[in-house]
């Protein structure tokens, strides 16, 4: 690793740990070991430093769905769910002292909102795969024709921010069987939203018993 490198691990340890108030390019030098010189070396100014931890050091969610929307028909519907949801459930968690820090500043929002729209990314892209993953599901049965989708990736992505706002909130971070038993939930009622009806209304099933002649 070098320099700059170093400058953005530090710049990401104090928004997580200090927030964006106390994100000064003097604490940030203190953190990576470096001199306020050295920082200017290799950014223009303080919110030059915040915009590359934002885009540099920031989970990649959007980046984690690839795999599960690239092979639609693998493993289970249900078991895919409770890995997305755990993959959130991290993101969240991790990213959301950094999230909070961004509307902090008007000026770094817009800045941040501009860089995203030139790579054409940004929040949405993640829950917009998921439906794309979801409506191929559709396709080959495993997800009910008639379930709404668009909900249902809305839903997942909104308890896992959720739970990254409650985590934080209190200071308390849960274990990794904490963390698992909530994707797993989650994942679960999900899933039963999308799941298709197993048997058709009045086919496959007994009808309703007749009585015996009298």
């Amino acid at each position: 690793m070098g320099t700059r490198d170093d400058i953005l691990d530090a710049a990401a340890e104090v928004l997580r740990t200090q927030g964006f108030a106390r994100a000064t390019t003097k604490s940030i030098a203190q953190v990576s070991g470096y001199s306020e010189a050295a920082l200017y070396k290799h950014f223009a100014d303080k919110a030059a430093i915040l915009l590359a931890v934002m885009h540099e050091r920031m989970p990649t969610l959007p980046g984690s769905l690839k795999e599960l929307i690239g092979s639609p028909g693998s493993a289970t519907v249900h078991a895919n769910l409770i890995r997305l949801a755990g993959i959130a459930i991290d993101f969240y968690i991790e990213g959301f002292p950094i999230l909070v820090s961004l509307f902090s500043s008007q000026d770094l929002l817009t800045a941040h909102r501009r860089r995203l729209q030139e790579l054409d990314a940004g929040p949405h892209k993640a829950q917009e795969g998921l439906v794309r993953y979801l409506q191929e599901e559709q396709k080959l049965g495993r997800v009910r024709r008639t379930a709404d989708v668009g909900a249902a990736a809305a839903l997942l992505f909104g308890a896992c921010f959720q739970r990254g706002f409650e985590v934080n909130f209190s200071g308390v971070t849960p274990s990794v069987e904490e963390r698992n038993a909530y994707a797993g939930a989650l994942g679960r009622t999900i899933y039963e939203s999308l799941r298709p009806n197993p048997l058709k209304r009045g086919v496959g099933r007994p009808g309703p018993r007749s009585r015996p002649a009298r």
